[in-house]
């Protein structure tokens, strides 16, 4: 059994699930590879074209393969006024990597958002969903090591 027949078991081949499923294929490779999304349209008997439509639709879905650890820098107004730039800098110096690529060792996607809406901890980083608020560029490089 495959890890894309899997996931449709636990949701019994629910079609309703969709997008749930989709959000499990996506932590199991950290995106939606084209195979997969084939194989789910078979397990569920849903055309293929509405599975792209949905992965599109939706920022949390990436069609491109994307590193284990997330990496999203806010420069949203707030943000970008206390030091976001200064902020993103430090963060490319040390993953050398610039906003939507990702690492050669598929260990880090770094990515720009316009805004977390959480304006007062701003200069926001987050890495793999959580948030550092507050953030001077120094202090950056603690949390990216921490990562395996």
């Amino acid at each position: 059994m495959t890890e894309v027949d899997e996931i449709v078991a636990r949701y019994r081949g629910d079609e309703s699930a969709l997008i749930q499923i989709l959000l499990d294929i996506q932590r199991e490779y950290y995106w939606l590879p084209k195979e997969a999304l084939l194989e789910l349209s078979e397990r569920l008997e849903v055309p293929l074209n509405r599975i792209y439509h949905i992965a599109t639709f939706y920022k949390a879905f990436s069609l491109t393969p994307r590193g284990r650890h997330q990496v999203m820098v806010c420069m949203g107004t707030a943000c970008y006024i206390r030091g976001a730039p200064q902020l993103l800098d430090k963060v490319e110096e040390i993953l050398k990597l610039k906003p939507g690529e990702t690492s050669s060792d598929m260990r880090f996607t770094l990515t720009t958002v316009n805004c977390l809406g959480c304006c007062a901890l701003g200069p926001v980083v987050v890495v793999d969903g959580e948030y550092h608020g507050r953030l001077a560029p120094a202090k950056v490089g603690q949390f990216l090591e921490a990562c395996d």
